[in-house]
């Protein structure tokens, strides 16, 4: 018979202590913080290389992360969003106040076409559960199987009782002149969501890289890192090509629309790639970080002083343009038939997949442009840009 002593029950005391001490300091990011406060969490778990509004950020010896979205929509001015992603049991600091999610989530809905690609390009498409607008979507790996795939609708008419039948884990979306409209049906439903502002990235690799973020987000940053490793390669490869031309064209951007011609700033996604492709922007000097409409007898000097015009609207051939605008007609571009459109993988309901797949695949985009402004550097077939034909 064993004889408990007073003695032996204060041993066992301090073990029980002891070992409930460690257990706890092993569950919490580490030994010398204290993984309940949120100053804690200030380790980069991912710094971007390129984008500009998203961090990723840890605490010593974590597995969970907060991801970080810096001013998520135009003008949000020091807004920030986080997300929360609960891993090995651990949970939020006190004093957080977004969204948590338990990791990894397997039933997603996005919001826009550029989030399908992210999700593609890192091969957690099939979380997919729910889209805005599946009419639009352009990946054939993802129309395969868009029977599967429920339509909510679009932000400011969501179907929420769809939604609310899908029981997403985690949901992506985006603000465009202010927070989303879905922000506080979905707290309400307690379905966690994530801003994804690769919209308001201007670098064409800052785009490309929020699939990291998003990555993070599905517990499978590995893959993330790896998807996007390879573009900022395969993209600085293609501008070093294109800075090594002897000519840099002029470019001019966009169309009419409704008696007014925006163009975008000069340090704009768009002006960027035309710079790295070797051309010249032919708008005016902007530097502001919005696009600012211009007076049809600008434009027209400034188009008819282009050797390319791009990014031409809705417009499919020549004799559309000239019909809609005759007076531009005249310019050298026209003239020339030196005018392209981003619209070679459109299909008929109306999605572009220059606006899709072409955010992860800015290489891609790239190469077109040089192939526009310096044809003899590039053999590949055009991807996302087509010449307009005569009809």
């Amino acid at each position: 018979m064993t004889i408990i002593t007073r003695n032996t029950m204060s041993v066992r005391t301090i073990f029980i202590h002891t070992l409930a001490l460690s257990v706890a300091l092993l569950s919490g990011c580490g030994p010398n913080n204290d993984s309940s406060s949120i100053a804690a969490w200030n380790l980069k778990a991912y710094t971007p290389a390129y984008a500009a509004h998203f961090t990723i950020d840890s605490c010593a010896d974590a597995s969970s992360v907060i991801i970080t979205v810096t001013d998520p929509w135009q003008g949000a001015g020091k807004v920030s969003e986080r997300l929360f992603v609960c891993r090995d049991g651990e949970t939020a600091p006190e004093g957080f106040d977004g969204q948590v999610l338990s990791a990894p989530p397997h039933r997603v809905v996005a919001m826009s076409s550029t989030h399908i690609a992210m999700l593609e390009a890192i091969g957690a498409d099939s979380t997919l559960a729910g889209a805005a607008g599946t009419a639009y979507i352009n990946s054939e790996r993802v129309k395969n199987r868009i029977d599967s795939i429920s339509d909510i609708g679009y932000e400011g008419n969501v179907n929420y009782e769809r939604l609310a039948a899908l029981n997403p884990d985690l949901v992506l979306l985006y603000g465009i002149n202010g927070s989303s409209s879905m922000v506080p049906r979905l707290r309400q439903m307690g379905i966690p969501y994530l801003y994804v502002g690769d919209y308001l990235e201007e670098s064409p690799l800052g785009k490309a890289e929020w699939m990291v973020a998003v990555a993070e987000a599905m517990g499978c940053r590995a893959r993330g890192d790896s998807a996007f490793a390879p573009i900022p390669e395969r993209y600085k490869a293609i501008a070093t090509q294109a800075a090594a031309a002897s000519t840099r064209p002029k470019v001019m951007l966009n169309a009419p629309y409704a008696d007014a011609w925006m163009l975008p700033p000069e340090g704009s996604y768009a002006v960027q790639l035309i710079n790295d492709a070797g051309g010249e922007y032919a708008g005016p000097r902007n530097t502001t970080n919005a696009s600012a409409p211009i007076g049809s007898e600008e434009a027209y000097l400034l188009l008819d002083s282009s050797d390319k015009w791009i990014n031409v609207g809705s417009m499919s051939s020549l004799s559309e343009l000239r019909r809609l605008y005759p007076r531009l007609s005249e310019t050298a571009p026209v003239t020339k038939g030196e005018v392209y459109n981003n619209t070679l993988r459109s299909i008929p309901g109306g999605g572009n997949d220059y606006y899709e797949s072409g955010v992860v695949h800015p290489d891609l985009i790239l190469r077109d442009l040089v192939k526009i402004l310096h044809p003899e550097l590039v053999s590949e077939d055009f991807v996302y840009y087509r010449r307009l034909p005569e009809k």
